[in-house]
């Protein structure tokens, strides 16, 4: 604090003014004598003299997949919401430069696609991202390469946006009215991704008419049932392997009204997980570490994507 106003809120030096009782003295007796310098210095967000005895890089890609399709199948909005989350373990000061597949850096390499351990990554066109404060900004205008000093331990690296992304799961209901006390209803879903990946926790809300008195549902995979509180027909599948599909049959017993009511038909909508797999097709191409003692490090490389508003009308 300088006269009241919060001079620095990063928590790793707010952490150093924390007093945990007599255990925890020593420490911060030589935790002080650095206060002052990793306050008024340029990196306050890591403190100098920290030691591994195994230097480990994790590196999780996790993305939100928001879909709407029309009835007939045609994608209205498509948007993927990613973040790059990191857990460094690392002795010293390294710089760390990463680098993901974006286009305008592949394509300013003079290469459509690089050929990283026999496999061609294709670029992909990133919309907006923000970077944690480490990142260098004037590198990354400049060079268009992510160059930063990481803090220790867990911290969140950047946020980005694509709207060009792959569809995951493709849905092709049916609904037909015979008579007003009952409704057939068909589903079809297929997986578009590769089918060396699996997705998991597989939810589809299949919407039904709120006067429904009872249904009959037989599917393929997983289990299905009517669940009032949700007024749909909810569709679990634990495990769907990629390239699979899948199919629903269900019999609608409909409670008959003196006066008829227009049903507005909400959209079906789709939960789900697909681990090491990202829809937007954003990849890490490498993470370099740079440091004066040069040790060795182990990076790790997860993917996770998930179902954020994934919707299609009926």
């Amino acid at each position: 604090m300088d006269y009241g106003y919060p001079q620095n809120c990063s928590i790793d030096v707010l952490r150093l003014y924390i007093n945990l009782g007599n255990v925890m003295q020593i420490a911060q007796q030589k935790d002080g004598a650095q206060l002052t310098s990793q306050i008024t210095g340029a990196i306050d967000w890591r403190r100098e003299g920290i030691k591994y005895r195994k230097n480990e890089v994790y590196i999780d890609v996790h993305e939100t997949v928001s879909l709407l399709t029309s009835s007939t199948g045609q994608i209205l909005r498509a948007e993927v919401n990613g973040k790059v989350l990191m857990k460094a373990c690392l002795t010293g000061m390294p710089e760390c430069k990463f680098g993901l597949n974006d286009k305008l850096i592949m394509e300013k390499e003079s290469s459509a696609g690089t050929t990283v351990s026999g496999k061609k990554i294709t670029g992909v066109e990133i919309d907006d991202c923000t970077f944690h404060r480490c990142v260098r900004l004037g590198k990354f205008d400049s060079e268009r390469t992510i160059t930063f000093i990481p803090p220790d331990g867990e911290f969140e690296l950047m946020r980005y946006r694509v709207t060009e992304a792959t569809q995951p799961f493709r849905i092709l209901p049916s609904y037909l009215e015979e008579g007003k006390t009952r409704l057939i209803i068909n589903c079809k879903v297929t997986a578009g991704f590769p089918d060396d990946k699996k997705a998991t926790n597989v939810v589809i809300k299949i919407p039904v008419p709120t006067s429904t008195a009872n249904s009959r549902a037989t599917v393929a995979r997983g289990r299905a049932r009517y669940e009032p509180g949700e007024r749909a027909i909810v569709w679990r599948i634990g495990s769907f392997p990629g390239k699979f599909e899948c199919s629903l049959y269900a019999e609608v017993d409909l409670v008959p009204s003196i006066r008829d009511k227009t049903w507005n038909k909400p959209p079906i909508h789709l939960d789900f997980n697909i681990p090491m797999y990202s829809c937007s097709g954003v990849q890490v191409r490498f993470l370099k570490v740079y440091e004066k003692s040069s040790y060795q490090t182990v990076r790790w490389v997860r993917y996770l994507s998930k179902a954020g508003e994934y919707h299609m009308r009926i």
